[in-house]
């Protein structure tokens, strides 16, 4: 017989989680806090929970996909919920940063339970299939067990002993997808505002992409052998940059777009060019992403983030 499997969070994703559970022959449970979501995959076969301890009881896979951190602990740590957690595998799939991740995981331990933390980089849409990839970091051993059940969802790898590792990457994942998406937007707009046709403006992305990969994958071998100064393998130099920002600067200026996105590169640049590096290869700009603790904008809580966190 197939794991049990129970899943607390039903908003789209979690359902998607759950459905394709079912799907996969999966004795499942689901809670959410609004019942009426569970009622679709109760018509699909799964067992709806009346409470989350009650779901937590009925399963050894308890996955947790909620808003944040936060929300997954009022679900957890209620002393009555934590009490059924001895024994069990809690896969939280929630979003959060590596330093909750690791907190969370030392918690759940302490309840005698095992812990991975997982980062999903798809959609809804395609959970299930070997295009959703769903990274997954804490004990490997925990993970091996499980292994065959958790692939159910999609591409799941191991990435890392370290709870925190998973959510990480997906801040890296983040990065580039709302790095992709915005300068979409602003291509759009200049595109638009120049009257250029948008399928003219699709092809012109395309035929960037390549030549886009090539010097992201030089800037990552290079910050990782701490190659800044410019040599016979540079492919560009800050100074290239720093002159070709002030043509978009000017354009974007030109119609009215929003100038904040160009003045956020500027003053990377500049941070840079005031350090000596006008001449250096783009890979020295990889030292002014950092800005010092105490001039790092506060948190909710009114700590500055320390670069160990």
């Amino acid at each position: 017989m197939k794991t049990r499997v129970s899943v607390l969070g039903l908003g789209r994703m979690g359902s998607a989680l759950a459905r394709t559970l079912i799907k996969a022959g999966h004795p499942s449970n689901v809670w959410n806090r609004s019942p009426d979501k569970a009622q679709p995959l109760a018509a699909l076969g799964a067992t709806v929970a009346a409470n989350v301890r009650e779901a937590i009881a009925a399963s050894d896979i308890v996955i947790v996909n909620v808003t944040d951190y936060a929300a997954s602990q009022v679900l957890l740590r209620d002393p009555k919920v934590a009490q059924t957690l001895r024994g069990k595998l809690i896969v939280e799939l929630s979003s959060g940063t590596p330093r909750e991740a690791r907190e969370a995981a030392r918690w759940t331990e302490g309840q005698g339970a095992l812990y991975l933390d997982g980062a999903i980089l798809a959609t809804p849409d395609i959970i299930g299939s070997t295009a959703a990839m769903i990274l997954v970091s804490g004990p490997l051993a925990a993970f091996t067990a499980h292994q065959e059940t958790l692939a159910t969802l999609g591409a799941v790898s191991h990435v890392g002993a370290d709870p925190g590792t998973a959510a990480a990457l997906e801040a890296v994942g983040l990065s580039q997808l709302w790095g992709g998406l915005f300068a979409a937007l602003h291509a759009i707009a200049i595109a638009d505002a120049e009257g250029i046709p948008f399928a003219t403006l699709e092809r012109q992305w395309k035929d960037g992409v390549p030549v886009i990969e090539g010097l992201v994958a030089d800037l990552i071998k290079r910050t990782a052998g701490k190659r800044f100064a410019a040599d016979a393998e540079t492919l560009s130099t800050v100074g290239v940059h720093t002159h070709a920002l002030r043509h978009l600067a000017d354009i974007s200026r030109i119609h009215n777009l929003d100038p904040g996105l160009t003045r956020t590169y500027a003053a990377h640049f500049e941070r840079a060019v005031a350090a000596g590096h006008l001449e250096d290869d783009f890979a020295a700009m990889t030292q002014f992403t950092r800005i010092a603790p105490e001039a790092a904008p506060k948190a909710a809580d009114g700590t500055r983030p320390s670069r160990h966190t």
